[in-house]
């Protein structure tokens, strides 16, 4: 009983996060032992780059190496479904994405529940997207001209996946545009090589992470008519954002967080938050992320919580209405 009571109060579901901020550190030692974070995705993107810059300052503040353990596959569910089976003693974290809020829906038969088998520690930061064309086929146009053109012509527009952040902004894309077949999407098994055929010109355009499109941009090959965020970002601040181009629908950032299992005990929750926050609050760390291309955020966990529940039931209105199903 007193397991299913921490259970109810520590899940995505509910606002009951005040309580673990008020409760004082934990009793026993912790960690006992290396503590392990999963990231979902392959080495040396931008879920994990953020997951070591957070790992490498908590082994410092624990005085114990925070292992890695990359999971990559099955749409980020192998390793979400490793950290929900995980034991409930704090020792095992796990990175996340928008990829994840939108699998809450577009996953419905996943060996785990999103929204109850896991606790938000942190959001630990975001990123915005970038409408991004060949330079070289689209020297002039600006993000209404593209509009107006999806309208007209036939476009083929890259993602990094289904349901992934990319896939997300094009839909949104092909909503503002009212586009309708006329967008046809082409899912790939990540964003680097989505990124490669649009410079080359086998795609006419994309919604891409910005860090992703970035040396293409710098590079020439790629021209970003605007991103995502709702500020400029100061990595491209000649870009203007999608609302300046009058089109605030098209505003969608990604952004990554760490979780633990949700039967942890609130106080070994509480001690997770704090050091969480004050590794990401770091200023080496802060720095190294915001030249990554993220915005440092470090919300505690009441905030964060509110946030990727909110983020879990907007995207699952999209998945539905669109019809976004799982690739074969």
């Amino acid at each position: 009983m007193i397991r299913q009571i921490v259970r109810r109060r520590t899940t995505l579901g509910l606002a009951a996060m005040p309580f673990l901020s008020r409760t004082g550190q934990a009793q026993q030692p912790f960690p006992e032992r290396n503590p392990r974070y999963i990231v979902p995705f392959p080495p040396g993107g931008l879920t994990d780059i953020m997951a070591r810059l957070v790992a490498q300052k908590l082994g410092e503040i624990w005085n114990r190496p925070v292992v890695i353990d990359n999971r990559a596959g099955g749409n980020a569910l192998i390793g979400a479904d490793a950290a929900a089976k995980s034991p409930a003693d704090g020792h095992t974290l796990l990175a996340i994405t928008l990829t994840h809020a939108v699998n809450a829906t577009l996953f419905p038969n996943a060996p785990y529940d999103f929204r109850h088998d896991f606790s938000v520690i942190s959001l630990l930061g975001s990123l915005p997207l970038a409408v991004v064309v060949n330079a070289e086929k689209n020297p002039r146009d600006d993000l209404p001209a593209l509009v107006a053109r999806s309208r007209r012509d036939r476009l083929n527009v890259g993602s990094s996946g289904t349901g992934s952040p990319p896939h997300l902004g094009l839909e949104l894309f092909r909503r503002v545009a009212r586009a309708g077949e006329n967008i046809v999407h082409v899912p790939y098994r990540g964003g680097a090589p989505s990124v490669t055929d649009l410079a080359g010109g086998t795609l006419d355009m994309m919604v891409s992470n910005l860090p992703e499109c970035l040396a293409q941009i710098r590079g020439g090959r790629l021209r970003a008519l605007a991103v995502t965020s709702a500020e400029r970002h100061p990595l491209v601040p000649e870009v203007p954002t999608v609302r300046e181009m009058g089109l605030p629908e098209l505003e969608i950032t990604n952004w990554t967080a760490v979780l633990t299992n949700a039967a942890v005990p609130p106080a070994i929750l509480a001690r997770l938050e704090r050091d969480v926050m004050a590794a990401i609050g770091d200023a080496t760390v802060s720095q190294r992320a915001r030249d990554g291309g993220f915005q440092v955020l470090g919300w505690d966990s009441v905030r964060s919580t509110q946030f990727v529940r909110a983020e879990t039931e907007r995207w699952a209105t999209l998945v539905t209405e669109a019809g976004i199903k799982p690739d074969a």
